[in-house]
């Protein structure tokens, strides 16, 4: 099947640290990121639009409970990210989990879960793209929909295209934007708590035990909770695939793992206990529109412009770093030899253009479905792509299992970021998320979207697998005819 074993993982080698030279990372991408960028790239990457337009579904499926929803699944991302960031930080690359895979399990599973990464990613930015529209729309109704949807894609992909400074000059404020929405969010949601202005009196817990308790219906809402709140997370492995177009791409992964526990804590459980706190969980304001309905309750003027401003900037935060997280994931596809190898070229700025053409035109095709098939073939790619940060978060647990024990043996120095308590605690995150994926099967609400997830990840295998036979008869053909250096594929190379 053309897997690599473990004992002959290459790791390359160097002094811990070193960035790459002459401004090219070790993918041969422009090394254009700055640490500002990196910083805010990892600060503003756990907070997607999910947390502003779409917790107010998990507020209504577990009461006060969505509390524990975002706390386990925020434990359950703490842990990946530290498993990632101990391979990212010994051997950074553009294809991050999906190269270390092929390493670790085998080339199939770097292929299989690196298309399914870029599907996902691909399918996000016709839903971003949509979302945009649908918001500036409401501001300028003369222009239609589908005419803003298709402006925001042709801009974020012009910035992406010039250099990769230019999507990380983006990407830095529209990171900053969100992360001072949340900041000033929780600070004027706390005062309330307290009795102080904006607020009146304190507020107690009557919110939280009130309105049917804490749990009101039952602690299975917990689980029901976290398959409403899981995806919402997805983003936060994005710093691993930037970091390789960084001066310094092992400190920048190091400081962003270290953070992303207070990231978690403060930007998802901090402001949803606000949420929570400050207002009655059944309330329809709530489930329509929480952190509007917050400021709205404490007479906060132009509370919903102020809200639509910010998730319009979430938004396109997302669609800007979906469509550079896609391209790089299809450049180091290529790389590999698991995708054209015209996706593996750069241009003149050192992007990888026609991976982001690629990916762009996908893109496009999702968004024109989400307008003429939004019912049949768009919610098709959602609920197919739907359970994809599971099996991705999978597999970066199971290619830490075997990568650990590789750079011990061969590059012990490289190991500056260790996962706790190993093996016994990835073992636990193994566990916890193969019975988060069997719930979702048993849950009549998850069960199609993991269906048809499975179902996009076996073709995706399939495929995989196939062309994995074929590639020894090519190659053997190829060193036939005398084509030197064929069978050395780039991951394999020292």
């Amino acid at each position: 099947m053309g897997a690599h074993p473990p004992t002959t993982t290459p790791v390359p080698t160097g002094t811990p640290g070193s960035g790459p030279t002459g401004g090219q990372s070790q993918d041969g991408l422009q090394a254009g990121l700055k640490n500002r960028h990196l910083s805010m790239i990892a600060i503003g990457g756990v907070i997607g639009a999910g947390l502003f337009v779409g917790s107010g579904a998990g507020i209504a499926a577990a009461g006060p409970g969505i509390l524990l929803s975002y706390a386990l699944t925020g434990l359950l991302v703490v842990l990946v990210m530290r498993m990632l960031g101990e391979m990212a930080a010994a051997s950074p690359t553009s294809g991050s989990f999906s190269a270390y895979a092929d390493r670790a399990l085998g080339r199939w599973a770097g292929f299989t879960i690196g298309w399914l990464y870029w599907f996902f990613w691909s399918v996000v930015l016709a839903v971003e793209a949509t979302a945009a529209a649908a918001i500036l729309t409401g501001w300028v109704p003369a222009v239609p929909q589908w005419a803003w949807a298709l402006l925001v894609m042709i801009v974020l992909t012009g910035t992406n295209l010039v250099s990769v400074g230019s999507f990380g000059e983006f990407e830095f404020w529209f990171a900053g934007i969100k992360v001072v929405a949340i900041v000033v969010f929780i600070v004027i949601g706390a005062l309330a708590i307290f009795g102080l202005p904006p607020g009146g009196s304190p507020v107690g817990t009557e919110n939280l035990t009130g309105h049917g308790g804490f749990l009101p219906h039952g602690p299975g809402a917990i689980l029901s909770g976290m398959l409403l709140v899981v995806f919402s997370f997805m983003g936060s492995e994005i710093v691993t695939l930037a970091a390789s177009e960084s001066p310094n791409p092992v400190q920048a992964v190091r400081k962003a793992v270290n953070s992303v526990i207070w990231r978690i804590a403060l930007f998802y459980i901090g402001s949803i206990a606000v949420i929570v706190t400050l207002l009655p969980w059944n309330s329809k304001a709530v489930e329509k529109s929480p952190y509007v309905a917050v400021l709205e309750s404490l007479d906060i003027p132009y509370a919903g412009t102020v809200m639509d401003v910010v998730v319009l900037t979430a938004v396109l935060s997302c669609l800007n770093s979906g469509l550079y997280t896609a391209s790089r994931m299809a450049f180091s596809l290529g790389q590999r030899g698991d995708a054209p190898k015209s996706f593996a070229t750069v241009n003149k700025g050192g992007v990888p253009a026609v991976a982001i053409w690629a990916s762009v035109a996908f893109g496009f095709i999702a968004t024109i479905f989400s307008y003429t098939s939004k019912d049949t073939i768009f919610q098709f790619l959602l609920n197919s792509s739907g359970a994809v940060a599971l099996f991705v978060w999978l597999v970066i647990c199971l290619s830490q299992l075997r990568m650990r024990r590789v750079i011990e043996r061969e590059t012990p120095e490289r190991l500056t970021v260790r996962m706790w308590l190993y093996p016994w605690l990835t073992y636990a995150t193994i566990a916890l998320i193969v019975f988060v994926i069997g719930y979702m099967f048993y849950n009549p609400e998850g069960r199609q979207q993991m269906v048809l997830s499975v179902v996009a990840a076996v073709v995706v295998l399939a495929v995989g697998l196939i062309l994995d036979r074929r590639r020894p008869r090519e190659t053997a053909a190829a060193e036939a005819a005398g084509a030197p250096g064929v069978a050395a594929r780039p991951a394999d190379r020292g």
